[in-house]
C-alpha cells in the first residue's frame, strides 16, 4: 500500500475492491505519479474533478484548452512524466487539436482524458456531441475508447502504456455516464503493466557501429531529442571524446549536447550554426543518436547544402519507423539512445583503447565556432529601430543562468533564436518543433516551470504568437507560476512578411499587426509589465525579472524590417499572372 497526499489509496493491493469508475481513474492517475491535470472544468467530468483535491492532484484551470496540452507537452519534456489534460466533451476537447497534434510530432508522451457524449444520447447530435475518437485518430499514437465502466482503469493503463512506449499522446475516450456507478477493480502499479527501460539494440549492430566509427576519417555525431529524453548526454560525450568527434545537435534541440564542450559545434537546421554545417558536410561517417533526421531539420541553410550525400549514416532511434525514414543509412540500431551510446562507448574503449587525440580536428572545430560566434555578434550589433532583434537575443542570452529553461515559439525572431541559444544541460530547450504552430512558447513555459520550479523559465515569443497566448498570463498569476515572457514586438507576422518582401514586391496583405501596450495589458492582469526600447537595458530587466520570481511580461520593441531568411525558399515561386486584371502583379512586369 502507498499513500496519496490526503488519504490512503488502494494501489498495489492483491485484490479487487469496490469503487466508482471516477475513483478507479483517479487512483490509476495517482499510481502513475500524476500530480496535476490541466484543462477547463466541465460538467462531463465533474464527478472525477471532485476527487482530485483529496487525491492530492492539482487541477490547473487554463483560459483556453489549446494551452493545456502545450503546457503538458513541456511539462513532460522537462520532468519525463507524461502530462495529462482534460476538457468538456465536444468543444473543450476539440480546442486541444492543435496542441495535441504538436505534441504528437514532438514525440511527447501525454494522456488526453476525453469525456464524450453519454451513451443514451449518442447519435442524436445532442448538445456538445462530437466523434472525438475520429477527430484525434490521426494526431495521436492511439485512441483508447472505454467500452464499459468496468474497463475504465484497464483502458487508462493502456493509454499510459502506449503513450510511453510509442512516445506520443493517447486519447482516453470515456462516455460521460461511465464516470458513475459501482465496479470492482484492482489498482496496479505501473511496473505491472508497462516497461520503462529499453535496451541498447542488437549487439551485432553495435559491433558494426564501433568498427565504422573507428575506420572513419571524419566522424561526426548528431545528438537529438532521444538523447535528452533518455538522459544520455554523458554517454554521447564519452564517444565524442574517445574519437575526437565533433557533435552537432538536431534542429531545435540545442540542449542535446553541452554548448561549452570543446567538441560541440551547435545546432543544424533552419537558423542553426554555420560551424555545425561546415563540420557535418565533410563527414564520412555520421552517428545520429536519438533523432529521426527530419527533412525540414536537414534542409540547406545559409545557402549551405551541408547534409552529407555520401557519408555512412549510423542511426539510433527507439522507434523503428524512424530508421532510414528520411535519409538512406549504412546501419540502423533500434534502441534507447543512452543505452546504445553507452554500449558503443564501452566497446570502443575495450577494443580500441588508445585512439590518439585528433588535435587537427579539434582545432578546426574551435576555429569554425569562433568564426560563427564573431559573425553572430557582428550581425547583432547592426543598428536597429528601435532594437535589432538579433541584438535583443544576444543581450538575453548573455544574462541567462546555466539552469534557465527557454521556450521558443514559431516565427521570425523565435527561429533566429536557434542561432543564439546555448545550453549546457539537458531538458532546457523547449521549442515548438516541426508542427510549427504559433502560440506555443508561453503555455509551454508554464508547464516547464511546473516541472522545474527552481529553474528560471523564459519564453521567447513574437507579437503575433503572443496574441494567441497572452490570455494565459491570467493563469500564471492565478496559479502563481512565475515565468518571464519576452515578447519581441515588431508589429507584424514577420516570418510571412519576409515572403512578401522576397516574392511579392513588398505587397503586404495581412502581415501588419496593430498591438496594444503589452506591458500595460500584463499589469492589468496582475503580472509585472515592462516595456524595453533600448538594447542595453534588456539584460538588467531580465535579471530583475528572474530575481523577482513573479509572472512578468517584457514588451521588447524590435525592428520589423530586420528579417530572417524565408523558412523554405523552395516552397514559393515568383508570381505569374495570366488574367489582364492582375497583369501588374506579374513578377515579369516589376
Amino acid at each position: 500500500m502507498i499513500e496519496s497526499t490526503k488519504t490512503k489509496t488502494v494501489i498495489g493491493t492483491n485484490k479487487k475492491v469496490k469503487m466508482t469508475p471516477s475513483e478507479a481513474i483517479v487512483e490509476t492517475l495517482v499510481a502513475e505519479g500524476v500530480t496535476h491535470i490541466s484543462g477547463i472544468l466541465g460538467s462531463a467530468f465533474m464527478d472525477l474533478l471532485d476527487l482530485l483535491p483529496t487525491a492530492g492532484i492539482r487541477f490547473i484551470g487554463v483560459r483556453h484548452e489549446q494551452s493545456a496540452a502545450h503546457m503538458e507537452d513541456a511539462y513532460t519534456r522537462v520532468s519525463g512524466v507524461a502530462g495529462v489534460v482534460i476538457g468538456q466533451n465536444g468543444p473543450g476537447i476539440t480546442n486541444m487539436v492543435t496542441s495535441v497534434a504538436a505534441a504528437n510530432q514532438a514525440h511527447t508522451p501525454m494522456v488526453v482524458i476525453s469525456p464524450s457524449a453519454g451513451t443514451p444520447t449518442v447519435g442524436w447530435d445532442g448538445f456538445q456531441e462530437c466523434d472525438q475518437v475520429s477527430v484525434f485518430k490521426s494526431i495521436t499514437k492511439e485512441t483508447v475508447r472505454v467500452t464499459h465502466p468496468n474497463r475504465v482503469a484497464d483502458c487508462l493503463r493502456t493509454a499510459f502504456r502506449i503513450a510511453y512506449a510509442e512516445r506520443g499522446p493517447v486519447l482516453f475516450d470515456i462516455p460521460r455516464d461511465y464516470f458513475y456507478g459501482e465496479i470492482e477493480e484492482q489498482i496496479l502499479q505501473p511496473h505491472q503493466y508497462r516497461v520503462d527501460t529499453r535496451g541498447c539494440g542488437s549487439i551485432e549492430s553495435i559491433e558494426k557501429a564501433v568498427e565504422l566509427l573507428v575506420s572513419a576519417k571524419n566522424p561526426v555525431i548528431i545528438s537529438g531529442r532521444g538523447t535528452v529524453d533518455s538522459d544520455g548526454i554523458e554517454a554521447v560525450k564519452e564517444i565524442a571524446e574517445h574519437l575526437s568527434a565533433p557533435v552537432a545537435v538536431s534542429y531545435m534541440h540545442n540542449d542535446a549536447f553541452p554548448a561549452d564542450h570543446h567538441l560541440a559545434v551547435g545546432p543544424i537546421g533552419y537558423m542553426g550554426s554555420k560551424a555545425a554545417m561546415n563540420t557535418i558536410k565533410d563527414a564520412d561517417v555520421l552517428l545520429a543518436i536519438g533523432t529521426r533526421l527530419s527533412v525540414f531539420g536537414t534542409l540547406p541553410c545559409y545557402d549551405i547544402d551541408y547534409f552529407p550525400k555520401n557519408a555512412k549514416i549510423i542511426q539510433i532511434d527507439i522507434n523503428p519507423r524512424n530508421i532510414a525514414r528520411t535519409h538512406p543509412i549504412e546501419l540502423g540500431i533500434i534502441g534507447d539512445a543512452r543505452e546504445a551510446s553507452s554500449e558503443i562507448g564501452k566497446r570502443l574503449k575495450e577494443r580500441h583503447p588508445n585512439i590518439p587525440v585528433n588535435e587537427a580536428r579539434i582545432n578546426k572545430v574551435t576555429t569554425e565556432k569562433e568564426k560563427w560566434e564573431a559573425e553572430l555578434i557582428e550581425l547583432a550589433m547592426v543598428d536597429g529601430g528601435p532594437i535589432n532583434p538579433r541584438r535583443a537575443l544576444l543581450e538575453l542570452t548573455k544574462v541567462l543562468p546555466d539552469n534557465a529553461i527557454v521556450s521558443t515559439d514559431i516565427g521570425n525572431v523565435s527561429s533566429t533564436a536557434n542561432a543564439y541559444l546555448k545550453f549546457n544541460q539537458g531538458r532546457k530547450h523547449i521549442a515548438a518543433l516541426t508542427f510549427g504552430n504559433t502560440g506555443f512558447a508561453y503555455p509551454s513555459a508554464l508547464g516547464a516551470k511546473l516541472a522545474s520550479p527552481d529553474s528560471p523559465v523564459i519564453a521567447i515569443v513574437g507579437d503575433g504568437a503572443w496574441g494567441m497566448s497572452l490570455h494565459e498570463v491570467s493563469t500564471a498569476v492565478e496559479e502563481n507560476i512565475p515565468v518571464i515572457a519576452c515578447v519581441f514586438n515588431n508589429g507584424a507576422w514577420c516570418a510571412e512578411k519576409k515572403n512578401q518582401v522576397d516574392f511579392y514586391n513588398n505587397r503586404f496583405v495581412g502581415a501588419d499587426i496593430q498591438n496594444p501596450d503589452f506591458a500595460e495589458v500584463a499589469r492589468s492582469m496582475g503580472a509585472v509589465g515592462i516595456r524595453v526600447e533600448k538594447a542595453e537595458e534588456l539584460g538588467s530587466v531580465i535579471q530583475k525579472a528572474i530575481k523577482s520570481n513573479k509572472p512578468t511580461v517584457i514588451d521588447i520593441q524590435v525592428d520589423g524590417t530586420q528579417l530572417a531568411p524565408p523558412f523554405r525558399k523552395d516552397a514559393l515561386k515568383m508570381p505569374v499572372r495570366l488574367l489582364p486584371k492582375y497583369n501588374h502583379l506579374d513578377h515579369r512586369n516589376w
